[in-house]
């Protein structure tokens, strides 16, 4: 079970970036997915979650202060989900982490992170 998260980088404030988390050794629908963020100093949190869509209603639930801004979809073919991330903030500068789980705790698959950093 891996997960390979990719499509981090330097952004001015209000521009954009997707970020992708392919997925290997196990199929993703079956899971809930998410999508959490370090910054400097602060604990991990949850920026976004994917209920799985074989046992649960696939909803996806976002962080408030990424609501309307952030969108989180999955590709079943390509078993990849992806972050779009709009209307970007200084705030949103983070490391941001693939996780097969909208929780953390032991059992967790994590994928490498990404560093998104939004700066003039």
């Amino acid at each position: 079970v891996q997960l390979q998260a990719s499509g981090g980088g330097l952004v001015q404030p209000g521009g954009s970036l997707r970020l992708s988390c392919a997925a290997s050794g196990f199929t993703m629908d079956y899971y809930d997915m998410a999508w959490f963020r370090q910054a400097p100093g602060k604990e991990r949190q949850v920026v976004s979650c994917a209920r799985n869509i074989h046992n649960s209603d696939g909803t996806t639930y976002y962080l408030g202060s990424v609501e309307g801004r952030f969108t989180m979809a999955r590709d079943s073919a390509k078993n990849t989900m992806y972050l779009q991330m709009n209307s970007l903030e200084p705030e949103d500068t983070a490391v941001y982490y693939c996780a097969t789980d909208c929780n953390t705790g032991p059992g967790v698959t994590w994928g490498q992170g990404t560093q998104v950093t939004v700066s003039s």
